[in-house]
């Protein structure tokens, strides 16, 4: 039997330790199903592309957490798409993994390269498409290059700072006989531990300031639950106060720790007050600023201390006094011990004074206030009760303007949740199915809970189709609105508090999102006000298979 390109390139993702291949076949991918047909691997179908690259992301960040614990797993999305169309659609989420730093590797077929000058349909430079939000970009045009490529293009995906890779596979070349075999992965290196001189430098810039403050970003997460140890060792011996970046998505700190105090959020005002200090400590950042701009520097003027794997991060947006680039974890693990030299008892305890006055002063601020004559529940309501079902739960949260509420109002531990770091709705529902194939793989599983919005969930609610096809426990709670808030909310910022006429922005008439469910072979379930919320919860995650229930909540 003839050996081809399509079956080089299955048995190479076999060897390498790949389970499940996300995808949405056309006509050019045919002889990589044809191959998988034969495999052990299985492939997981998606309605949409970007459904497909959504679940494959949502599936490799909950794999990096399983990685911790155990080094057999690979922690790696695959998503397989159709020629330029087709991955046209799965930019949304492959321009989301790219700023999640989540480890993918994205193919697509292509028409064969001896036919491509007949310009036929679906055609497109694929390479250009994608090389903007991909860590490398290329295309397979011998089948002789495949066993390379493909161990060049995990691996680059795999290196820190971790994300997603492209490879175009054309249809002669997935064809083509070969007698070539996969070649090994090999291992995969940290980011180190950082320049020495560097570290000297941080630690004295610690002990040196007066009120030091330690913002870690969601590269903390990435790097290990040792590097969330870290960061707590660090923060002890310093004194110092910690707050989460703008947009953080993973957990980076456990929230249960009396010198954290907040999640900075997306409001250039407040940012700016808990960021006002003389000493500011960015670990693993890449998305702290503001969604439009802001007057003024964003962080007060100070000594700056940059710390992360990925060397574009480091001194991005305000001057690094001090930059290390390294591996987070190992690095702040250095810098603690330095630091636990330098900074006497009573200093410490000075600092954590400060930091407890702070705290205090940041949770008023921040404390939502659910009083209202409106009879649906708050969103706050909603994370009360959400917490009070689950709180061990793995939460893949989408909510935009219910996250706040969730990220204030549920102490998080390491590795219990992530978002939708790249911002572009879309990405909570597919990661959440894609969450739960990984959870479904462990001997015991933990609880999944997508946390999204209505308006996220009515951009792919055909995911929950793959959820029912391949029975995952999964419930999907939605704090739903019925209208696209994140937008009033802007427009109130940019033109000023005034009664405008929202444009394009509610859901009049609304979905009916239960039936919706129920349509693609969940459960549905919705929640009026008069509705007992704790008893459809207990229901819903006591249910097998994916279960929808939507909760009508205000935002006032």
């Amino acid at each position: 039997m003839a050996y081809s390109g399509a079956d080089l390139f299955v048995d190479t993702l076999e060897q390498y330790g790949v389970e499940h291949v996300f995808g949405n076949p056309g006509t050019t991918e045919l002889p990589v199903m044809k191959a998988l047909a034969g495999s052990d691997l299985d492939y997981v179908l998606g309605l949409h592309e970007d459904v497909a690259v959504g679940m494959a992301a949502g599936y490799a960040t909950t794999r990096r957490y399983h990685a911790d614990d155990d080094e057999s797993v690979l922690p790696v999305g695959v998503a397989n798409l159709h020629v330029a169309p087709g991955l046209a659609h799965g930019l949304g989420n492959i321009y989301g993994a790219s700023v999640a730093g989540a480890p993918l590797v994205v193919t697509a077929g292509n028409h064969s390269t001896e036919f491509r000058h007949e310009e036929p349909i679906l055609s497109g430079d694929l390479v250009e498409m994608t090389q903007q939000f991909t860590k490398w970009s290329a295309e397979v045009l011998d089948v002789e290059a495949l066993p390379s490529m493909l161990r060049r293009a995990f691996r680059v995906a795999l290196t820190p700072p971790t994300g997603p890779v492209f490879l175009g596979l054309p249809l002669d070349v997935m064809m083509a006989e070969t007698d070539a075999d996969p070649e090994r992965l090999g291992a995969i290196p940290s980011g180190g531990r950082g320049d020495r001189s560097q570290v000297e430098r941080a630690a004295d810039a610690f002990a040196e300031a007066e009120n030091p403050v330690l913002v870690v970003g969601d590269g903390v997460a990435r790097a290990g639950t040792d590097a969330v140890d870290a960061a707590v060792d660090l923060a002890e011996a310093a004194g110092a106060r910690v707050h989460a970046e703008i947009l953080a998505c993973e957990v980076d700190f456990p929230a249960s720790h009396d010198q954290w105090v907040s999640y900075i959020p997306p409001d250039e005002n407040t940012a700016r007050t808990l960021l006002d200090t003389d000493m500011v400590a960015f670990v693993g950042c890449s998305t702290n600023t503001t969604l439009t701009a802001h007057s003024g520097d964003l962080v007060p003027d100070a000594t700056f201390v940059h710390i992360g794997d990925d060397a574009w991060q480091l001194g991005k947006n305000q001057p690094a006094d001090v930059a290390v680039l390294g591996d987070p974890g190992e690095t702040m693990a250095e810098i603690a011990t330095e630091v636990a030299d330098r900074v006497s008892d009573d200093e410490r305890a000075d600092r954590l004074e400060r930091v407890a006055a702070m705290k205090q002063m940041a949770q008023a601020e921040m404390a939502s206030d659910d009083e209202t004559d409106d009879p649906r529940r708050s969103k706050g309501e909603l994370v009360d009760a959400l917490r009070d079902a689950a709180p061990d739960a793995y939460i893949v949260d989408e909510g935009v303007t219910a996250k706040y509420e969730l990220l204030t109002r549920w102490p998080l531990e390491p590795e219990q949740a992530i978002s939708n770091k790249g911002g572009g709705l879309g990405y909570g529902l597919p990661a959440s199915v894609g969450a739960a194939l990984a959870e479904s793989m462990r001997d015991e599983p933990r609880q999944v809970v997508g946390h999204v919005g209505d308006g996220s969930y009515l951009y792919y609610p055909q995911t929950l189709y793959s959820a029912a096809r391949y029975d995952l426990d999964l419930t999907v709670v939605v704090p739903d609105n019925r209208n696209y808030r994140i937008l009033k909310d802007n427009m109130q910022g940019l033109f000023g508090e005034d009664d405008y006429e929202y444009v394009g922005m509610d859901f009049d008439p609304p979905v009916d999102i239960p039936k919706n469910a129920e349509s693609h072979g969940a459960t549905g379930v919705r929640v009026d006000p008069e509705d007992d919320l704790d008893a459809a919860l207990d229901a819903a995650l006591a249910e097998s298979g994916p279960t929808v229930v939507d909760v009508l909540v205000h935002d006032d």
